[in-house]
């Protein structure tokens, strides 16, 4: 009996683990569509469809002079911030998106979708820019408009982060467009730095906003423009730095990022956020937009006057 009853006990064993084996290999584990790279001023996330039911997805990056690298691991979510495996931003990427099932060895290979060929350096688009400060001086009649560059995911050795300027260099410029308060008719002035000088009128007061460009691009020249912004009625000297009209915080809980803009005026900033901001920069240090595990971006402190993150 008793060497009848192990061999029939290892059958039946045996015959269970089969059919829960096919019964995993019957599934249908629906590969990505829609797959979108979403890449501003060098941040890039990865968007696809559909969300998952009975399996996860991982996403693997290559580029034509680097290997294969993995991010997300057994996701839930449909985006992914691929972010730091484009640092080449001259490569070009292909991004594979696995659909596949934790800890199961009975499937080979899992299904996958790859994703259109990416260029950084081509095509992730410039963010609206952000005039830092402007200086009207009414004896030489000039108007100097200062415009801060753009942070980039990317750090320089000494941990300092590069701007779109670093990677641009002379592949980049802004222009200004501007007119009197009191007139509708538009000039413009280009500039290969931060600083813009125009001449202006005395006693006439002014309002300008800035655009990015890079020259070399047949498609996504040019950035958003600027807030608009006009110098003093009276045309007296100032010197003057823009108070932010808004924080942007940047939050992906959902599919897409749901953006978030609180509206501070003048001290309301300096007295709330920038503090809370600095206790989250002792914290996450890795990089202007660092993911936390409650899948939320928390901007980076950034300079004293404004707070700017593209998460």
């Amino acid at each position: 009996m008793n060497t009848l009853y192990l061999p029939l006990h290892f059958l039946l064993c045996s015959a269970l683990c089969f059919q829960w084996t096919a019964a995993l290999d019957s599934k249908e584990l629906k590969t990505a569509v829609n797959i979108i790279w979403s890449s501003v001023n060098f941040k890039t996330i990865l968007e696809w469809e559909p969300t998952p039911v009975n399996h996860t997805y991982s996403v693997d990056v290559s580029g034509e002079y680097s290997d294969w690298k993995t991010k997300c691991f057994y996701t839930k979510e449909t985006e992914c911030d691929v972010s730091n495996l484009l640092e080449d931003v001259n490569d070009t990427y292909t991004a594979r998106i696995i659909s596949n099932v934790k800890d199961s060895e009975h499937i080979e290979e899992f299904p996958y979708a790859d994703s259109v060929p990416f260029t950084p350096y081509k095509q992730t688009k410039l963010g609206k820019p952000v005039i830092e400060q402007f200086e009207l001086d009414k004896e030489s009649g000039k108007l100097h408009v200062f415009v801060k560059d753009a942070v980039t995911p990317f750090a320089f050795p000494n941990n300092t982060f590069k701007t779109v300027r670093d990677i641009f260099q002379s592949d980049f410029m802004y222009t200004l467009f501007y007119r009197k308060a009191s007139s509708t008719g538009r000039k413009q002035a280009t500039s290969g730095t931060n600083e813009i000088v125009i001449n202006v009128d005395k006693g006439e007061s002014y309002c300008f906003y800035v655009r990015a460009t890079i020259p070399s691009r047949k498609v996504d020249r040019d950035s958003p423009n600027s807030a608009e912004i006009c110098t003093p009625s009276n045309g007296s000297n100032a010197i003057h730095n823009p108070a932010p009209e808004f924080l942007t915080l940047c939050v992906s809980s959902f599919r897409h990022f749901k953006w978030m803009l609180i509206r501070w005026l003048f001290g309301g900033v300096d007295h709330f956020i920038f503090p809370l901001l600095k206790t989250f920069h002792s914290f996450h240090k890795a990089s202007p937009c660092k993911q936390t595990h409650y899948r939320e971006y928390m901007c980076y402190f950034l300079q004293v006057k404004w707070v700017h993150c593209i998460c």
